[in-house]
């Protein structure tokens, strides 16, 4: 790990979403130079399924060197926003860094995102970046060494990443953009650079999006704080940067990437918007589309054989062997912890319309649609379907990678995973 080198101490540091995940981790690696961190986040009372208040963030950060002051702030209150710079200001004589870390996901398509959910990404994501980052820059301009640093991804036009979840793109592209103009805008008085993990992160939403077990495929979230602070401690001129956490740290001597990794060894996720090994870290932003449109990422790391499918079968083509081997595993114990029905719409070779029934009496699969109307509608190639249950993809990766499509109950959609681990494991 990147070793603290004291060039924070005195500092203070604005982080929205700072009471837990990467904004926290962020928080407590500058607390350990001595910083002053202001926690700008919502959650002051307990939350009933996720950890951490401002409260106890400003505990944590305290313990560990720094000085914090926690403030109520919900990004998309540019009242709040306001209140707590103005009371950081008083606090600690000024604002030397921003980090725009608090964000809202949605991973569904155009007609499935409700209203609310689209007005809740834009507001937190681009227009609360954008207020955040305008209340603090008049404070930042005086700072000897000001950085705001974005948590958002390089500007990846690969449509890939837009037709799955439009909205939630365009709300995390408009934080790069905000980059892409505002480091142009106050060059040479303000360094704007934005950061994004090349792998998945450990973090509450990422269990949520991945379902139990998915841990194992992510990395923790020291390995952005290291980057972050690895950025924060260069000089202003270092500017208009979308920076990958790995690349960066790779460049900075950080050779064991192990110490990061959940569980060492294992195969990890990449992250969204990346779709080819890039190394941005000391690189201004391409414009346009990425030269690897009509490439395929390769998948890094082994994955465990899955049942034997007769791939070759001159009786049933591998669609349709798959389904076979499916149907033979069925089990009331299978049906009875899953309660739910998927349909795919498989394209390519052998594709067509096929189904898994996970709630009717004992179980069904087999071609065509389901007897029941199905609670999850699924879309990817048949190639990447035999993947997929064979065990050499992921269905967290594949449908990260924009390989699979889901609509319908997200919460069944995250059983798949273990259900095919229990397919395996039997077969």
């Amino acid at each position: 790990m990147l070793p603290n080198t004291g060039k924070l101490a005195g500092c203070t540091l604005f982080i929205t979403g700072a009471s837990r995940g990467i904004g926290k981790a962020i928080a407590l690696k500058a607390a350990k130079d001595g910083a002053n961190v202001v926690i700008a986040a919502k959650t002051a009372e307990p939350h009933r399924t996720l950890p951490g208040t401002i409260y106890t963030a400003a505990a944590e950060i305290e313990a560990a060197g720094g000085k914090a002051l926690p403030c109520v702030v919900n990004v998309r209150e540019e009242e709040q926003i306001i209140n707590a710079v103005e009371k950081a200001v008083k606090t600690f004589g000024g604002i030397d860094i921003l980090v725009n870390n608090a964000s809202a996901i949605s991973l569904t398509g155009t007609l499935e995102t409700e209203t609310k959910k689209v007005n809740l990404m834009m507001e937190v994501n681009v227009r609360g970046t954008y207020l955040t980052s305008k209340t603090c820059l008049p404070y930042l301009k005086k700072s000897r060494n000001p950085h705001i640093l974005n948590l958002s991804p390089p500007l990846n036009l690969n449509p890939t990443w837009f037709k799955n979840h439009c909205a939630y793109t365009i709300s995390k592209y408009g934080m790069s953009m905000c980059v892409l103009g505002m480091a142009e805008e106050f060059k040479g008085e303000v360094a704007v650079n934005a950061l994004w993990p090349k792998t998945a992160i450990h973090t509450a939403a990422m269990d949520m999006l991945g379902g139990s077990g998915v841990e194992k495929q992510c990395r923790k979230t020291d390995i952005l704080a290291d980057a972050a602070y690895c950025i924060l401690t260069k000089p202003k001129s270092f500017t208009g940067n979308f920076i990958i956490d790995e690349d960066l740290l790779r460049e900075e001597g950080v050779k064991d990437f192990d110490v990061y990794a959940i569980a060492p060894g294992h195969s990890l996720i990449p992250d969204f918007f990346l779709d080819v090994p890039i190394d941005t870290t000391a690189l201004k932003q391409k414009y346009g589309a990425s030269e690897a449109f009509k490439e395929e990422k390769k998948l890094s790391g082994s994955q465990p054989e899955g049942p034997k499918i007769n791939t070759e079968s001159t009786s049933a083509n591998p669609v349709a062997e798959t389904f076979r081997v499916i149907q033979g595993a069925m089990s009331e114990e299978y049906v009875r912890t899953t309660q739910g029905v998927f349909q795919f719409e498989l394209s390519g070779d052998e594709g067509g319309t096929w189904y898994i029934d996970l709630k009717t009496n004992g179980g069904s699969a087999g071609f065509g649609k389901p007897p029941v109307t199905a609670d999850v509608f699924m879309s990817m190639s048949s190639d990447d379907f035999v993947k997929m249950f064979t065990g050499k993809l992921k269905p967290t990766l594949a449908f990260m990678s924009g390989k699979l499509r889901i609509k319908g109950n997200m919460a069944l959609a995250l059983k798949l995973e273990k259900m095919l681990t229990q397919f395996n494991s039997k077969l």
